[in-house]
């Protein structure tokens, strides 16, 4: 099967082509929300030597992280899928940030802390095994207190954008090529318009008063 993957939850974005299970091609830029996300995916597809017309699956980042990013991502998913009838699915950043460093040879119980603004983090822990990569705690919202205590407790911590704040932390982004391989390893695919970015906080707003006639 034939999968593009998009992981836009950072400010390093990237597309990938995954080919029967492996990474086929992967490009990536630094810029956030300049981020070229065409030129994007067709330099992925590029480097590939794969046609768009092949793509069979497409995958996406879905956070936590920057909400701009993932959304942009979706919309390419949903627009691929409208045109094309393409499958798409939607994979945690939190986990493609453990399998990058699983790939990468690290192994052990490891904690994920991506920056959730508002003096929060997203937070969650992963043992990295010879097999794969183990759930041990989902992602969810922890103050900083609560990230400070959890990145003292276990032995590696992986941030994309708060490594410095926690003494020992490694920098680790997600990357779409394991975004993509994850996905080809076992996600359900889904309808474009069903995705949604990982966003732990209530959704709060005001509703407008009713309209005011003279």
């Amino acid at each position: 099967m034939r999968i593009l993957a998009l992981e836009f939850s950072t400010d390093r974005r990237s597309a990938a082509v995954i080919v029967d299970g492996a990474a086929a091609g992967e490009e990536s830029v630094q810029g956030g929300r300049d981020t070229p996300a065409l030129r994007l995916v067709e330099a992925a597809l590029e480097s590939a030597g794969v046609e768009r017309e092949l793509i069979e699956g497409v995958a996406v980042g879905l956070g936590p992280g920057s909400y701009t990013g993932i959304r942009a991502s979706i919309a390419l998913a949903e627009g691929w899928q409208l045109a094309r009838g393409t499958r798409v699915t939607g994979v945690s950043s939190a986990r493609a940030i453990a399998a990058t460093a699983r790939q990468e040879g690290l192994r052990g119980l490891t904690a994920v802390l991506i920056d959730a603004q508002r003096n929060e983090f997203y937070s969650a822990v992963y043992e990295l095994e010879e097999a794969g990569v183990r759930e041990v705690e989902a992602v969810r919202l922890s103050t900083a207190e609560e990230a400070t205590g959890l990145a003292g407790r276990v032995p590696v911590v992986l941030s994309p954008d708060a490594w410095e704040r926690f003494p020992g932390a490694r920098c680790v982004f997600p990357r779409a090529a394991v975004v993509g391989e994850l996905a080809a390893a076992g996600s359900q695919w889904v309808e474009g318009e069903t995705l949604e970015p990982v966003y732990l906080r209530e959704t709060t707003f005001v509703k407008a008063p009713a309209p005011r006639r003279f």
